[in-house]
C-alpha cells in the first residue's frame, strides 16, 4: 500500500463495509452456528455454502473471510467504485471476470462498537499450507484478544502500544486514551496499523512510529503500555518470523521489557505484557522474573500455563508451517537440544503487570483456571487492594460473589474443609480455617476488624492478643486476593 496515495481509501472502504451490513453479528448471523464455528477452525467448506446468494454482505464474507474467489460483478456491487483502487493498493486482486483477496479484512466487536482490521490473510484454511512470510502481518488471534481482555480501561491521556503489528490493540486503546503512540520494526505492519487507524476514524490519536522496542519513544512516559512483544523461546537462529520472533534467545525480549518499560511509565503508570518465559531445572520462575522488575513497582503475575518443551517446539514449528517439511526433525531436535543445554524445564505463559507506584508489593499467582473476561477490572482490583491500608481500626465487606463451601462427612458437627470461592474476577479459591472463615462471615463494614477478631476470640475461646497478631496479616490478605474490600 502506498501510504501517500490512501487518503481518502479508508473513508470509501468504511462506507461500503457499513453499507453491506459486513459487522462482526452480521457475519454471524449471515453464517449460523455451524459454518461461524467451523471458520474459527479455519474450515470454509460450511461458510461457502451459506453465501451463495450474491448478496453484498455475502459477496465480502466469500471475499474476505472464507479467502474465495467472487464474479467481478459481484464484487462490484459490494464495494462500488472501490475495486481497481483496492486492487491498485494491492488489497485485492483481479483476473478475468474473477476478484480476489490479497488482505484480510475482518469486523471485529469491542463492546457496542463496530470496528473492522486489516491484516494478510489467514494461513492455513481447509487444510492448506500454512507457510507464511518474515513479515506477515498477523490480524485477530487468541493472543491479541487476550492482550485486549487485560489490558485496563480507564481514562488515560497517553497510552503505547509496543509492538503494534496490525495495530488492534492500538484501536482498542484509541477508545480510551487522549493519544496513543503505536511502535514496530516490521515496514508493513507500520503500513496496515495506518490504515486500520483510518478505517476505524482514530487516526488523529493514534500516532505510528517505526522502531524497535523502546527507541522510538526515547525519554517519553506513559499513563498505560500494553504489549504482546514477539515472545517466542528459541535459540534464535535460523529465519525469523516478525510477529513472534524478537532476535534474542530465550525469553530476553520479555526480560527486556520488564526492566526498561518502568522508565517510560508515569507515576502511577502501567505497563501489562502478555508474555512466555522460562521456567529454569531446579529454579523458581518467580524469582527469575521478580529479578527483572526495577525497584518502586508492584508487580502482579498470573502464570495461566505451563508447557513442557516438546510440546512448545511442536506448536510454534506447526505456526510456522514446518510440521511435515524436510528439515522438520533437523530443527524440532535443535530446538529441544538447546532447552537441554540452557537447562530449561518447561515454559510459562501468562500475564506481567508493572505498576509504577514507588512502593514494591508482588504477587506471584499460578492460575491456570477459568477467570471472568475482561480480566482486566481484577488486574485493577489487585492494584487498589495493594493501596488500601488494613489495620485493626479499618472496616472490611466481604465481596457479595464469595461463597462459602464446606466438606465433610455427613452429621459431623464440624467440617473437615472450608473454602471460599469467587464467583468473579480471578475466581480465586481460598482453604480457610474456623477463625477465618467466622471472620470473613462478619465483615459487613459494621464492625471493625480488631472488633470482630476480639469476638471471634471470645466466642472459640481464644487468646484476643494473639488472635489479632496471627489473624490481621490474614485479613490484609484476603483484601490483596479481592475476597474483602477496604
Amino acid at each position: 500500500m502506498n501510504a501517500a496515495s490512501i487518503s481518502e481509501l479508508p473513508a470509501r472502504l468504511r462506507g461500503a463495509l457499513v453499507m453491506a451490513g459486513f459487522t462482526y453479528d452480521g457475519v454471524a448471523e449471515v453464517l449460523g452456528r455451524t459454518a461461524f464455528a467451523a471458520l474459527s477452525r479455519n474450515e470454509t467448506t460450511p461458510g461457502l455454502r451459506r453465501t451463495s446468494g450474491g448478496f453484498p454482505l455475502e459477496t465480502l464474507i466469500r471475499l474476505f473471510l472464507l479467502q474465495a474467489p467472487v464474479e467481478l460483478a459481484a464484487a462490484q456491487r459490494a464495494l462500488p467504485g472501490l475495486v481497481d483502487r483496492l486492487a491498485v493498493e494491492g488489497i485485492l486482486e483481479q483476473t478475468v471476470g474473477e476478484v480476489a483477496a490479497r488482505l484480510d479484512v475482518r469486523p471485529y466487536a469491542a463492546d457496542d462498537e463496530h470496528l473492522w482490521v486489516l491484516s494478510d490473510l489467514t494461513p492455513g484454511l481447509d487444510g492448506s499450507a500454512n507457510r507464511v512470510g518474515a513479515d506477515h502481518v498477523l490480524g485477530i488471534s487468541p493472543a491479541s484478544t487476550s492482550l485486549a481482555q487485560l489490558t485496563l480501561r480507564e481514562e488515560v491521556g497517553r497510552s503505547l502500544d509496543l509492538g503494534t503489528g496490525c495495530g488492534v490493540q492500538a484501536l482498542h486503546l484509541a477508545r480510551h486514551s487522549g493519544t496513543v503512540v503505536a511502535t514496530d520494526v516490521n515496514p508493513r505492519a507500520l503500513r496496515i496499523a495506518r490504515f486500520n487507524a483510518a478505517l476505524n476514524e482514530v487516526a488523529d490519536r493514534v500516532d505510528v512510529r517505526d522502531g524497535s522496542f523502546f527507541e522510538p519513544v526515547a525519554g517519553e512516559r506513559f499513563d498505560l503500555i500494553a504489549t504482546n512483544p514477539p515472545f517466542v523461546i528459541s535459540p534464535a537462529t535460523g529465519e525469523q518470523l516478525v510477529y513472534r520472533d524478537s532476535g534474542l534467545p530465550g525469553d530476553r525480549v520479555v526480560e527486556h521489557i520488564v526492566r526498561t518499560a518502568p522508565d517510560h511509565l508515569a507515576d502511577g503508570g502501567w505497563c501489562q505484557v502478555l508474555a512466555n518465559w522460562v521456567v529454569p531445572a531446579g529454579g523458581a520462575w518467580q524469582e527469575r522474573i521478580a529479578g527483572w522488575v526495577p525497584e518502586g513497582c508492584d508487580t502482579f503475575v498470573v502464570q495461566r500455563e505451563l508447557i513442557d518443551p516438546a510440546a512448545y517446539v511442536e506448536l510454534w514449528l506447526k505456526d510456522a508451517g514446518l510440521h511435515g517439511t524436510n528439515d522438520y526433525l533437523v530443527r524440532y531436535d535443535t530446538w529441544l537440544s538447546w532447552f537441554e543445554e540452557q537447562g530449561i524445564e518447561a515454559i510459562g505463559f501468562g500475564w506481567i503487570n508493572l505498576r509504577r507506584s514507588g512502593g514494591s508489593a508482588s504477587e506471584f499467582l499460578e492460575w491456570p483456571y477459568d477467570v471472568e473476561q475482561p480480566v482486566a477490572t481484577a488486574i485493577r482490583d489487585w492494584g487498589r487492594a495493594v493501596d488500601a491500608t488494613v489495620g485493626l481500626d479499618s472496616h472490611l465487606v466481604a465481596r457479595v460473589d464469595v461463597r462459602q463451601e464446606t466438606v465433610g462427612a455427613p452429621g459431623e458437627p464440624d467440617p473437615e474443609t472450608v473454602v471460599l470461592r469467587q464467583q468473579r474476577g480471578l475466581r480465586r479459591a481460598r482453604q480457610v480455617d474456623t477463625v477465618e472463615a467466622a471472620f470473613f462471615g462478619a465483615c459487613d463494614g459494621d464492625l471493625s476488624v480488631g472488633q470482630i477478631l476480639d469476638a471471634v476470640s471470645q466466642l472459640l475461646d481464644l487468646d484476643p492478643q494473639q488472635t489479632r497478631d496471627t489473624y490481621l496479616p490474614v485479613a490484609r490478605e484476603l483484601v490483596l486476593e479481592g475476597f474483602l474490600q477496604a
